[in-house]
């Protein structure tokens, strides 16, 4: 039991809480590729992330993982963006490191993602039984040069004091 769920049901609850993160967050992302803040839906994102690394932790482990550093390194990026944005509104060389953040912090919800799909999808299980074999590289790679890209995009586009205010 996890805060009085079965594990299968706090599993559910935690993955749908990830997949909403993961869509509000792609949703933000274009909002940083046109210079808008889209206040709510940041707020969404960056509070089911949060809660997404937290709740990852109440699984019960026996040893500490990756799962755990993955989760360990969210959180600490996610204070920084959360900082970034809420503490220091976005100010001076606060709006990169802000964006930095949530595209990182999306980064590795998505990769989460990605390892999640390929232990438990049936038809992409058999192309990477452990997680070492070519599919499952290049999927987590191309997701990588992705977010790379989206990152630098944000960086560069997002500039909310340029955008017309409504």
């Amino acid at each position: 039991m996890i805060l009085g769920m079965s594990v299968a049901t706090f599993t559910v609850l935690h993955t749908a809480i990830s997949l909403i993160g993961i869509a509000a967050g792609l949703m933000v992302l274009g909002g940083l590729f046109g210079g808008q803040r889209m206040p709510v839906l940041t707020a969404v994102f960056l509070g089911t992330t949060v809660l997404t690394s937290i709740t990852g932790f109440m699984f019960p482990l026996k040893t500490i993982g990756p799962p755990h550093v993955v989760g360990a390194i969210s959180l600490a990026v996610l204070a920084a963006a959360l900082a970034a944005l809420y503490v220091y509104r976005l100010a001076g060389s606060w709006r990169w490191v802000y964006v930095a953040a949530a595209v990182l912090s999306l980064y590795l919800n998505v990769f989460v993602g990605v390892v999640q799909a390929f232990q438990k999808l049936p038809f992409l299980t058999p192309l990477a039984p452990t997680q070492a074999e070519p599919p499952f590289l290049i999927a987590q790679i191309i997701v990588l040069a992705a977010f790379v890209i989206f990152g630098l995009v944000a960086v560069k586009k997002f500039h909310p004091e340029l955008a017309v205010q409504n």
